[in-house]
């Protein structure tokens, strides 16, 4: 869990901490995550668990649906929709299903009466909206994976039926509850570096995972799913706006496709990589070496639970599938580097960078203010002081892809739903829903070449 005042006293020591939180405010805004405190003022154990449907049994349904594997007193999962049918026997198992609640498709579950409190909604970028506004007209509280739709119209439809429903739907905006981000949210709005200024925000993709999830991967087709700035970077629009607290009021964007295509293909490649390719064993994006030698990445193959068969059913994946293809031979057109610039309310400025050819993830911040600096790599952040010379390091002990916010978010999502109370998180639609706006305008403003005013 993260640290506490009273945690990062210990942590720190008393000469330290006494800098360090000396700006740190005795309150807690009511839409901050819940998950802050760990004697939390708003915690109150559910009677009973929240009762939810799984939407999407892939990557992102087991992250979720994992919190009920751990913390069956809080979510239970009572049914699953998914097409591939070794995902749905394995998600049933896992929760213990009853047969009569597995489903191939969404469509399947709205057939019949609501049957529990939620839905959590982790199909493919482009089936978001559909069961979305299928759960709300049916009476469900959502869990809503990011992006909210491909469609700028489709959110707004979306923000307009929860409203009138009276239902709560959670976008998955997991930074939102990282403790690096929060404590960077606090420190801002406490005045801890004067008065903000700018940012410059930096979020390296990492080669490999551009390579895997943007260029061979579910994401390749901007037209198919949703273009980069929103599949990848809403996480990071939407921190900004977050940690601003102010509306952006216009953007410019731009970026394109560098390297992964067709005329930049080397001399002896070949279609697929498992094809005789000349340059195959030094390819650094070679998926007999990514998805078969280092047995990396493979998340996104159903593989046989028997480590002895795996090797054969990776090979079938990269004779059969996209995964197995040449990188500079797909029909690829998502950008692999991308700039924003950004004016919030009261003249705050934001730069954002995507960049796929990093060896290196985790993004990266730096927020400067009147009175002080800060930078950080999502794993710690050095606060500067200008008054004092002073600066200080805050370690926020996490290391998976979202700094730790995955299941807060989550829990605080049960509070909200149990509690019947949307006001206790900080990722309802209705305050996420700008940074898409944002995302949607970026796009605009990349294929116009002009600045774009962002309008709610």
């Amino acid at each position: 869990m993260p640290l506490t005042r009273r945690k990062l006293l210990k942590t720190l020591g008393a000469a330290g901490s006494a800098a360090f939180l000396g700006h740190f405010p005795d309150g807690l805004d009511s839409r901050s995550p819940l998950s802050l405190l760990d004697d939390n003022p708003w915690f109150q154990k559910p009677d009973r668990a929240v009762t939810a449907v799984t939407l999407g049994a892939g990557n992102r349904g087991n992250v979720y649906g994992d919190f009920a594997v751990r913390y069956p007193e809080e979510l239970d999962i009572v049914g699953v929709a998914e097409p591939i049918p070794l995902r749905n026997e394995r998600y049933t198992k896992k929760h213990d299903i009853p047969e009569g609640n597995r489903f191939v498709t969404w469509e399947d579950v709205f057939k019949r009466p609501k049957f529990a409190d939620a839905v959590l909604i982790t199909t493919p970028d482009n089936l978001h909206y559909g069961p979305c506004m299928a759960a709300l007209k049916a009476g469900y509280d959502v869990l809503l994976e990011k992006p909210i739709s491909p469609s700028e119209q489709e959110c707004r439809d979306i923000l307009a039926l929860a409203k009138k429903t009276g239902r709560i739907v959670a976008v998955c905006h997991v930074l939102r509850y990282a403790p690096y981000f929060v404590k960077l949210r606090e420190l801002i709005h406490s005045g801890a570096i004067g008065e903000l200024v700018s940012f410059q925000h930096f979020e390296p993709i990492e080669h490999i995972h551009m390579s895997h999830s943007y260029v061979r991967g579910n994401w390749h087709d901007r037209h198919a799913t949703t273009p980069i700035i929103l599949a990848k970077s809403c996480h990071d629009l939407d921190i900004l706006r977050w940690m601003v607290g102010k509306p952006c009021k216009q953007i410019v964007a731009m970026g394109g496709i560098k390297w992964f295509k067709k005329e930049n293909a080397p001399a002896g490649s070949t279609a697929r990589c498992m094809d005789g390719c000349a340059i195959e064993s030094t390819c650094p994006y070679s998926a007999m070496k990514i998805y078969y030698r280092n047995r990396s990445w493979l998340y996104v193959f159903d593989l046989p639970e028997e480590k002895e068969k795996q090797g054969d059913a990776i090979l079938e994946y990269l004779r059969t599938t996209n995964y197995g293809r040449c990188v500079y031979r797909m029909d690829n057109n998502q950008e692999d580097h991308y700039v924003t610039s950004m004016e919030f309310e009261g003249g705050v400025t934001a730069n954002f960078s995507m960049e796929a050819f990093t060896s290196y993830a985790g993004r990266r911040t730096r927020v400067m203010g009147s009175m002080g600096d800060i930078v950080g790599d999502m794993t710690n952040f050095t606060l500067t002081d200008f008054r004092t010379d002073k600066s200080t390091v805050y370690d926020s002990g996490q290391d998976d892809s979202h700094g730790g916010g995955d299941w807060r978010l989550l829990r605080d999502w049960i509070q909200a739903v149990s509690q019947h109370n949307p006001n206790l998180l900080s990722s309802t639609i209705d305050a996420s829903i700008e940074s898409h706006v944002m995302g949607f305008m970026a796009e605009k403003s990349r294929e116009t070449g002009r600045i774009e005013a962002v309008q709610m």
